[in-house]
């Protein structure tokens, strides 16, 4: 699945480190999701959007376009 996490971060000027702190998961689970690596449990992904102030749809991608 993409993803415009590493966009949207970027964007803010926020490190993988400060996004992870707002998510509450590992830095690691921040480049994990950027990278295409893991996606995201829907909890986890309800999270990232509010964060974001946007829709899920609108940061990720299902069908990878």
């Amino acid at each position: 699945m993409k993803n415009r996490l590493k966009v949207l971060r970027a964007e803010r000027s926020w490190s993988q480190q400060e996004l992870a702190e707002r998510l509450g998961v590992s830095r690691q689970s921040v480049n994990a999701i950027e990278t295409g690596r893991y996606d995201p449990s829907l909890p986890l992904a309800f999270k990232i959007a509010e964060v974001f102030a946007m829709t899920i749809e609108e940061i990720f991608d299902r069908d990878g376009e």
